[in-house]
């Protein structure tokens, strides 16, 4: 670490603390040469995936277009920004966890469905008739059949309304 006063480049640390919610270490440093006195931080860098999209082009992961993309898709929803952006932390923790330096838009864009699935049922409809190109009714009936048997499989949630009106969950098991 260089002196941010004289140039110098020996430092010792003199104090070092969690800062940041824990998620950076803050450390008191002093110059060898000036004995000025000054504070890094430093913080792990986990760098989220190139996305490689359907063209071969390639592109660095935005994570406010993955929010945009779930805001669109849950747009006059029931579900809270803190669950949307909550639900994006988690795609963004699972890229950084993959340790992959490039990842397909496809994978991508199923981690958002899972994640709409679970948030909402007909925001995960409207995304994925979007990011799958549905062309016609049967594409929306199949993808709903598909959501039906998964749900079947699992406990709904309490929080979420019926896909389809006047529906309750037990209704759409029989």
């Amino acid at each position: 670490m260089h002196c941010p006063f004289c140039g110098h480049s020996e430092t010792k640390v003199i104090d070092s603390r969690l800062a940041g919610e824990g998620r950076q270490i803050r450390r008191r440093r002093e110059c060898l040469a000036c004995t000025e006195r000054f504070t890094t931080f430093e913080a792990a860098e986990l760098l989220l995936p190139t996305v490689v999209k359907g063209d071969r082009s390639r592109e660095p992961f935005d994570e406010k277009k993955l929010l945009t993309g779930m805001h669109k898709a849950l747009e006059k929803r029931p579900v809270s920004r803190e669950a949307i952006e909550a639900a994006a932390a988690r795609i963004c923790h699972k890229l950084r966890s993959l340790g992959e330096r490039e990842m397909a838009a496809r994978s991508i864009g199923e981690m958002v469905m899972e994640e709409l699935r679970h948030l909402d049922e007909v925001g995960y409809v409207r995304f994925a008739s979007v990011y799958r190109s549905f062309q016609d009714l049967d594409a929306f009936r199949t993808e709903i059949e598909q959501l039906r048997r998964h749900r079947r499989r699992r406990e709904p949630s309490k929080d979420q309304l019926p896909l389809l009106p006047g529906a309750t969950a037990e209704d759409e098991d029989d």
